[in-house]
C-alpha cells in the first residue's frame, strides 16, 4: 500500500485523526509524506488501532480512471 498525503481527498480535515498524521505529523504544503506499508505493517497498525492506541488510516484516494473512461461516478475509495 502506498499512502501519498498529497493525493488524499480529505487532506487537512482528517489529518489530525489519521495514523499517518499522528505518527509523522500533519502534512504541510505539497511534498507531504509518501509512506509505503507492506501487509505486515498494515496488520500491525490495524492491531494498534483496534486497541485504541493509534487512530485508523483516514486516506480517501481520488477515483481511479481506467484508460478509455471519461469520468467516474464520483465514488471514492477509503482505505482503512
Amino acid at each position: 500500500m502506498i499512502i501519498d498525503c498529497d493525493s488524499c481527498d480529505v487532506r487537512g480535515a482528517a489529518c489530525g485523526d489519521c495514523v499517518i498524521g499522528v505518527l509523522l505529523g500533519a502534512p504541510q504544503e505539497s511534498g507531504a509524506p509518501v509512506v509505503r506499508l507492506d501487509v505486515s505493517e498494515q496488520r500491525a497498525l490495524a492491531v494498534l488501532a483496534d486497541q485504541g492506541l493509534v487512530p485508523r488510516l483516514r486516506l480517501v484516494a481520488p477515483p481511479v480512471c481506467r484508460p478509455g473512461e471519461t469520468g467516474g461516478s464520483g465514488a471514492q475509495r477509503q482505505v482503512g
